[in-house]
């Protein structure tokens, strides 16, 4: 039986890993959870899974937390609370599926103290991927992605000999305004942007979808994860969702993982790798499929893409500013004090002043991070 932590147990991800885990009650244990401030169902998930650990981040709903909590359980606050939760002996996997950069010390403390990790967070690898891959491979730690499009590589290049690869095809469904004019995406709504055409995701990730920052975002992960440089990952917007990424070899040969768009296939097979077990979800069926789609990304009107791939050539601290900045901007849309169209201006204003360092360790990447806050919300206070 495999012992888990959820990091982000109350949110998308947390909740479908915790289905996963009701299905298969024999193979899987959670020993952990967190979440940021949801105590109510926190609480619930408690009283069903039984974990020894549960953190949650805001201070005072974790007080309110501890009078609710059964004895045996221990309830941790704040980061430094997540941190212990990462290193407890009693966990074989931490599945890391919180949102943006607060993943990074959670993450690089669970490598550090030797656990397997099924990721659904992009940023941190964004941020520190050469500093987190060195790690994992000296700690013999594995990374199993959770993202539809990581997993489909990953299990596309399984057993394969990686020099042999010419080229990555990086799938994107296009998001909810593939088809809109550029000229009508200036004052597009919060409401509107949060509708995505083909998951249900958290509101962040769904901001990134219909910016296509979060296919900008993939890629440099994809670059990380698997070694190699942007010129090898090509984006190709598929509408289906059905082809979830594809890998081409050398000798023209291309090998694609396909399935539903559920991300409870993803993230049970990182959970049961190297097995695979049955799945509840529904099938594919080609003969309703008819016919599958594929067309360049628009840059032009997508701009996001094009500033990831920028923070790909140049990489140092270019991409922690990258993710930093768009972190930022995606946080003041939602709030609606920034347009959706201003999104990618204020991210490349932020870059064009970012004094670049090359080889960063964990200090200046979190330094860069926080310069590049800095001026992002400068910006953006300026355009009022």
């Amino acid at each position: 039986m495999k012992n888990i932590a959820i990091l982000g147990s109350t949110g998308s991800i947390g909740k479908n890993a915790l289905e996963v885990v009701r299905r298969f009650p024999g193979e899987f244990r959670v020993v952990a959870i967190s979440a940021n401030s949801n105590i109510d169902l926190l609480s619930r998930q408690m009283r069903e899974f039984h974990p020894k650990l549960v953190c949650v981040i805001d201070r005072a709903a974790s007080l309110a937390l501890r009078s609710k909590a059964g004895r045996g359980v221990r309830v941790l606050s704040e980061e430094a609370g997540l941190l212990e939760l990462c290193r407890d002996k009693r966990v074989d996997t931490v599945l890391v599926s919180i949102s943006g950069s607060q993943a990074l010390l959670p993450l690089v403390t669970a490598i550090q103290h030797g656990k397997d990790i099924a990721l659904a967070n992009k940023e941190a690898l964004v941020m520190a991927g050469s500093i987190i891959m060195e790690l994992a491979a000296r700690k013999n730690v594995r990374i199993i992605p959770i993202d539809s499009e990581q997993s489909a590589i990953w299990q596309c290049l399984e057993g394969e000999d990686k020099s042999r690869l010419r080229k990555i095809y990086l799938t994107a469904s296009g998001g909810p305004f593939r088809k809109t004019k550029a000229k009508d995406l200036k004052n597009i709504s919060v409401e509107k942007v949060l509708r995505h055409p083909r998951w249900k995701m958290g509101r962040k990730i769904t901001v990134d979808s219909a910016t296509l920052m979060n296919k900008g975002l993939e890629l440099l992960e994809a670059m990380f994860l698997f070694d190699v440089p942007a010129d090898k990952i090509k984006v190709l917007v598929h509408p289906e969702a059905v082809i979830h990424s594809m890998v081409e070899f050398v000798d023209g040969v291309v090998m694609a993982q396909l399935s539903a768009t559920d991300m409870r296939i993803p993230i049970q097979y990182a959970l049961s790798w190297p097995r695979r077990l049955e799945h509840s979800a529904q099938y594919l069926d080609f003969a309703r499929l008819r016919a599958l789609h594929f067309e360049e990304p628009n840059f032009k009107k997508f701009p996001c893409l094009g500033l990831a791939y920028r923070a790909a050539r140049e990489m140092g601290t270019y991409p922690a500013v990258l993710n930093a900045a768009n972190e930022v901007c995606v946080e003041e849309f939602l709030k609606r004090n920034l347009g959706f169209t201003s999104i990618p201006k204020v991210v490349e204003r932020v870059l064009d002043k970012h004094r670049f360092i090359k080889k960063p360790d964990l200090e200046g990447i979190q330094e860069a991070d926080s310069w590049a806050r800095r001026s992002a919300y400068r910006l953006i206070t300026r355009m009022d």
